[in-house]
């Protein structure tokens, strides 16, 4: 599994990320180094370790990085609401990106078990 281009995952969260790097444009200049930089740091790893894993030779690591990949999409929804909180992220851009993070991690998830079952 080579192409991760071809993956609606790696499609996804590149989606999420492009989305992310637009919201953090607005938030404060103090906040450069601290929320911004989280948030755009888990974005782009989720994109990252997915196309990552694809590189793999073996279920096992490709599972690893979808794991990680994973991780860094928690990670990212719970900056997300942080920033929500904060007021940095208005309500409608909120609910539009929460909803398609939370799609990705089923996704992943869904492709996670797909894999357990499969030789990869």
């Amino acid at each position: 599994m080579n192409n991760f281009r071809e993956l609606k995952i790696w499609q996804l969260s590149i989606e999420i990320a492009k989305l992310v790097f637009k919201m953090t444009r607005n938030f404060p200049p103090d906040e450069r180094y601290a929320l911004t930089a989280q948030l755009t740091r888990a974005s782009v790893s989720i994109s990252s370790n997915i196309a990552e894993g694809c590189s793999g030779k073996s279920k096992k690591e490709f599972n690893h990085f979808l794991s990680i990949g994973l991780g860094s999409a928690y990670e990212l929804e719970t900056q997300l609401i942080l920033a929500y909180d904060f007021g940095y992220v208005d309500k409608l851009s909120f609910e539009y990106i929460i909803p398609k993070i939370n799609q990705l991690e089923r996704m992943v998830g869904g492709l996670q078990k797909t894999s357990e079952k499969k030789k990869v």
